[in-house]
């Protein structure tokens, strides 16, 4: 019987080794307050958009989930049409000398499920694949989750160099999140072919995990689908020997309940893929699928998309400038700001829960997002930073710019609270 429950069974490993849910549990603190007219709960935890879709989307979406048509199985890597579509799409993106063909796009339930899928096609059980740190872990699929430690004195970047150290033989992949969640951290386009030159002369894939794509200033994202991509050391390189894209709908479509994901590979993966994807999905939800099947209304959407990236790169300003003094910003980006509070000797974790019941903010803390090290360990990693346990993750993106206002006014209470 498995400890604590009243349950006649044990439980796996896996799944009680992993962190969990972070938002539930986030939740629950705030069910703690007590909220006013004057003072509402203000929610910054998760990475949600703060606003509906577009009603030509919305319109798009009701047309086709009303359709008789739309409630049938389609591919198990997703509507014809719309992998035609979306190759279109990637090319405004990455410019349109990228060589990404409709045979290279499968659609999946959700980004999660891209990574899953993608993670079982490459590793088994004991197997290893390399994280940056902060990061969630992959104990239930019996993989190991090899932490690449980030630092904030590096703005939270990963090192290429740190990265080399790590790879064992059985190491299966390195996979990353840009922009990063949770910290933020945006890897520029030279950053990512580091991992990508350093991927290949190992045999191994890099996932890239560019849920947040939009959302930075730089364009493209990165230049790896490019068939003139010069900063491969390879010249003979060609992004599908070792490159696997995953991306999400939720944000940039600002649509996270219609489950909607993908991964770009070499068909030569997606075969396989395929097979992950019919144990575990069937085929991605038909009715958003048959919605974006026009290349016009996603050329429509994509000005829509511009507009909420430049209010949420002006609303991390307003953040920043408007944050008490004390409050250190280690990285910002996307939707995120990773935030060390000043309160020496109160972790995140207890500060994040006082600050939902007391003061009526819920943010995230580190712990939500690796294993908290003891001093020994983080020395033992060169990681001797004061505070290792003090950074939070804000979400900029689900509230407007006056409750980001509002937020840092509250935080200026906790002078009083915490001393």
């Amino acid at each position: 019987m498995s400890p604590g429950s009243g349950l006649a069974f044990r439980l796996s490993r896996g799944v009680l080794s992993t962190i969990p849910p972070p938002i539930p549990r986030a939740k629950a603190w705030a069910s703690a307050y007590i909220p006013s007219p004057g003072r509402p709960l203000l929610d910054m935890s998760q990475g949600v958009p703060g606003t509906p879709p577009p009603n030509v989307l919305l319109d798009a979406l009701a047309k086709t989930s009303s359709s008789p048509s739309s409630s049938g199985y389609c591919h198990a890597l997703g509507e014809p049409k719309l992998r035609s579509a979306f190759a279109q799409e990637m090319r405004t993106v990455y410019g349109q000398n990228a060589d990404v063909t409709a045979e290279d796009i499968a659609f999946t339930s959700g980004c999660n499920m891209a990574f899953v899928a993608t993670v079982m096609c490459l590793a088994d059980p004991g197997d290893e694949v390399i994280l940056p740190v902060p990061c969630m872990s992959m104990n239930l699929l019996g993989i190991k989750s090899v932490p690449l430690y980030t630092r904030s004195e590096e703005g939270f970047l990963p090192s290429p160099d740190e990265c080399r150290r790590l790879i064992s033989p059985k190491t299966k992949a390195i996979a990353m999140v840009t922009p990063n969640n949770p910290t933020g951290a945006v890897y520029s386009p030279a950053l990512i072919a580091e991992f990508a030159e350093l991927a290949r002369q190992n045999n191994i894939p890099l996932v890239l995990d560019e849920t947040y794509r939009d959302f930075v200033e730089h364009y493209p994202p990165h230049n790896l689908f490019s068939e003139t991509q010069t900063e491969i050391m390879d010249p003979s390189w060609s992004w599908r020997s070792n490159f696997i894209h995953l991306f999400s709908f939720s944000k940039s479509y600002a649509f996270p309940g219609h489950r909607l994901g993908l991964v770009a590979a070499s068909p030569d993966l997606l075969q396989h893929v395929t097979t992950t994807l019919d144990c575990l999905q069937i085929c991605a939800p038909r009715p958003p699928q048959l919605a974006l099947a026009n290349s016009s209304l996603l050329s429509e959407l994509r000005g829509s998309i511009q507009e909420s990236a430049k209010a949420l790169r002006l609303r991390h300003e307003i953040f920043k400038r408007s944050l008490p003094a004390g409050w250190t910003i280690g990285s910002q980006g996307g939707y995120f700001a990773f935030v060390k509070h000043p309160f020496r000797n109160v972790s995140s974790l207890d500060f994040c829960q006082r600050l939902a019941e007391e003061l009526g903010i819920l943010v995230l803390p580190i712990q939500f997002f690796c294993h908290e090290l003891d001093e020994s360990q983080r020395r033992a990693l060169g990681l001797a930073e004061e505070g290792w346990d003090r950074w939070i993750r804000f979400s900029v993106a689900n509230v407007d710019d006056e409750k980001v206002m509002r937020v840092c006014e509250r935080l200026r209470e906790c002078g009083a609270l915490f001393r």
